[in-house]
């Protein structure tokens, strides 16, 4: 046992210790930027959506099913992961530069958020041009509901889209929750179905604005719609 009283193993067993350290937190660094951890998922149906409970912000809110956003002419829809969470508000802004091309093609515009934290709903409006509504069951952010915790400040996807954001000058807080991941749908008019679906895989995912105009230009209102309308 003489090797024991030798000073270089004890020097070679911590480098060893310091080396192996090193490489299994790299590896976690690693795979903490692959998708192989992420939760996958699950798409929601038509019938789904339409069945969904929401609420109108107003000091007597009413109730109503969320299929009568898209009823007649379809909508498009954004699940907030949270109002004062800058990266939300940038896509807020960036869906909302489609409002004009939208109003051009008769589609609305709408958010749903799923709690409402003191201000932060009207701090949210100056960046969205559509209705909010409230999703107090969060089923807009479902049918299973996917997280995203600590995992998400590792991530080098994550750290681009807080500078990208901030680069945009965009800013928030930390009020409510923020860690149940959202999304965008463009929902088409009746049983037309849902023609796009973007799911949040990581803070700061946003959707592609030109995948949400091409599926909104898809859309097909109601005739009694255009009937209306014309009168």
């Amino acid at each position: 046992m003489s090797f024991l009283q030798d000073p270089s193993f004890f020097t070679v067993g911590m480098w060893s210790i310091g080396a192996g350290a090193l490489g299994a937190a790299a590896l976690a660094l690693l795979l903490a930027n692959t998708d192989i951890f992420l939760s996958k998922p699950q798409r929601a149906s038509l019938e789904y959506l339409e069945e969904i409970d929401l609420k109108t912000l107003e000091k007597e809110p009413r109730t109503f099913k969320a299929k009568e956003l898209w009823e007649k002419r379809g909508a498009v829809i954004m699940a907030v992961r949270r109002p004062g969470c800058f990266l939300c508000r940038e896509e807020a802004a960036d869906l909302s530069s489609l409002k004009p091309k939208l109003d051009e093609l008769g589609v609305p515009l709408y958010a749903v958020v799923k709690e409402q934290v003191r201000t932060e709903v009207k701090d949210f409006q100056p960046y969205f041009k559509g209705e909010i509504f409230l999703d107090e069951k969060k089923k807009f952010y479902g049918p299973q509901r996917r997280k995203m915790m600590f995992m998400g400040f590792v991530r080098l996807g994550v750290w681009s889209n807080f500078f990208r954001a901030r680069s945009g000058g965009f800013s928030g807080n930390l009020e409510g929750e923020g860690f149940i991941l959202g999304g965008v749908f463009v929902v088409g008019s009746g049983k037309q179905g849902i023609l796009l679906e973007h799911r949040e895989k990581e803070f700061g995912d946003k959707v592609n604005l030109a995948s949400v105009l091409e599926a909104a230009q898809k859309i097909k209102p109601q005739a009694a719609s255009l009937a209306s309308e014309k009168k």
